[in-house]
């Protein structure tokens, strides 16, 4: 096989992505809910460096890439993350991931003092690979070389199976019910107006005791379809189309004004039509509804944003961003006029603003250059940890002047993924040489020791979120992936709890904890010297 070791020393980049194709497709094999995703590139990563101890990459190609990632994932989770933050659900759930991080830590350092044979940089790595974080791992490969590498790959497939396996078990025992009435879809309801109390008023008046998120669309008069206008008087014998996202509030709303009759509107579409499209101008993206400039004389009435996989409510307040889909009820002759005014076009979704993109990476890599000063500890830099602090911050602020610092959805998963699954496959390549021999001799000790990590992560905060301040299991179950990071225990979440709410759990704790780990891994380095 030296043949083939020689070969793959003398085309590094061949050699990287024959490890991204091949970790994909291992990754792809699911066993009972469970499959390593992009965490096997780094497995076929060490395999390949193994094979070809000769080959080498430079450090900035793996740096780049998880710069990619970590700049990806604060942009994406900025807002959610703040919001969480200044919410008691939110707060709560911090505190019970930081505690449970503070326990597995505790774990480990107690495994470096009382266990022969385990060593400070091995642990730390199986602390990473635990919590998969290659944000961590990276930290600690910067101060101790390639050792910690053995610990993370080790501790990595514990880090995805066991929190799997444990939600999947409370699930099983326990079947906790679910909050579905408030999911992201846009529903209407259509009525006849008969009731004595609403004749008279005008639309503007009667949409006073509306609830948040319930609109009255159009109006139906004699056989016409009709926009809605807040000066116009409902009388006996109008139907009027109400919108909302909350099927019960949406029921109780309508019924004020008189029965349903549905299908009176929607299958007359001659005077309007629904239609939607893509946000992709510029001068229009990073807009409030509210300062929209849409002409009176198209008739036109945003119903809707379809963001990621929801609907969003059309409220003044909300920001338009490039990628959205907006739903609009207009005359089909206002078609055209309203596609010019936001752009329409698919190839948006897969556009990244790359003015944005350098000055936020600058951004946050000189944050993160910074050197900072702590009693006891020292001078120590931010790093990659910086970064992320920049990009959440620059996430939530959306747009600053004419810099788009969102990017579309797609776009943001592209640039993140290819940015971690290169990231793994540099780590794995680079660390293979020195792994076979390291597991051998190792390799039991730090499989006991990842286990139980990311036991004691998963158990400390299902124990402290739900026993201690009562939180959904919906929402634990997101706090769980975001804990402990993986993007296939979110799936599993998801699975097992079909709401929102893991989404929106793994949004709130997975920047700050990488964070968190990222400066754990920094301070015990640098204490250690």
């Amino acid at each position: 096989m030296n043949w083939l070791a020689d070969f793959l020393a003398a085309q590094p980049l061949l050699a990287v992505f024959f490890t991204i194709a091949v970790g994909y497709l291992l990754g792809a094999v699911n066993i009972k809910g469970f499959a390593l995703g992009s965490g096997a590139v780094l497995f076929v990563g060490l395999a390949v460096g193994a094979a070809a101890p000769r080959l080498s990459l430079p450090p900035l190609l793996g740096n780049v890439g998880l710069m990619l990632f970590l700049y990806g994932v604060g942009v994406a989770y900025g807002a959610q993350f703040f919001r969480g933050l200044s919410s008691a659900e939110g707060a709560k759930a911090n505190l019970a991931a930081l505690l449970a991080v503070a326990a597995a830590l505790a774990l480990t350092l107690a495994a470096v003092h009382w266990l022969p044979g385990t060593e400070l940089a091995k642990a730390l790595g199986a602390f990473a690979g635990a919590g998969t974080s290659t944000a961590a791992l990276q930290a600690a490969l910067a101060v101790f070389g390639t050792d910690p590498a053995t610990g993370y790959s080790v501790a990595y497939p514990l880090g995805v199976a066991v929190p799997i396996l444990m939600l999947g078990l409370y699930n099983a025992f326990f079947k906790p019910k679910f909050d579905r009435s408030h999911a992201a879809v846009l529903h209407t309801e259509e009525v006849d107006v008969e009731e004595f109390a609403v004749l008279g008023m005008t639309l503007a008046e009667a949409c006073v005791n509306l609830p948040p998120g319930v609109a009255i669309a159009a109006l139906r008069r004699g056989h016409h379809n009709l926009p809605a206008d807040a000066a116009t008087a409902l009388q006996r014998g109008d139907v009027l189309l109400f919108t909302g996202t909350d099927p019960l509030a949406l029921r109780n709303a309508a019924s004020r004004f008189g029965p349903a009759d549905p299908g009176r509107m929607l299958r007359d579409r001659q005077d309007l039509d629904y239609f939607r499209l893509f946000v992709s101008n510029p001068r229009t993206a990073g807009k409030q509804l509210a300062e929209l400039q849409i002409p009176a004389a198209l008739q036109a009435r945003i119903l809707h944003l379809r963001r990621n996989d929801a609907d969003l409510d059309a409220l003044p307040g909300r920001r338009l961003e490039f990628g959205d889909r907006v739903g609009i009820l207009a005359p089909r002759s206002s078609f055209a006029a309203l596609a010019a005014i936001f752009g329409d076009s698919v190839r948006s979704t897969g556009e990244v603003n790359y003015i944005g993109l350098g000055v936020g990476v600058t951004l946050g890599l000189g944050f993160g250059a910074i050197a900072w000063t702590l009693p006891f500890i020292g001078s120590f830099s931010l790093g990659f940890a910086g970064l992320l602090l920049v990009a959440l911050l620059l996430g939530w602020r959306r747009r600053t002047g004419a810099l788009q610092w969102a990017m579309p959805v797609s776009a943001n998963l592209v640039l993140r993924n290819f940015g971690l699954t290169l990231f793994l496959a540099v780590v794995g390549i680079s660390s293979g040489a020195t792994f076979a021999a390291a597991i051998a001799q190792s390799g039991l000790l730090y499989l006991l020791l990842g286990s139980a990590i990311v036991a004691v992560l998963v158990a400390v905060t299902m124990l402290i979120a739900m026993a201690v301040f009562r939180l959904p299991f919906d929402t634990v179950a997101g706090v769980v992936a975001g804990v402990t990071g993986n993007p296939a225990i979110l799936s599993f979440a998801n699975r097992i709890a079909p709401t929102d709410k893991p989404d929106i759990g793994y949004a709130m704790i997975f920047p700050s904890m990488t964070v968190v780990k990222i400066l754990i891994v920094q301070l015990v380095a640098v204490w250690s010297r």
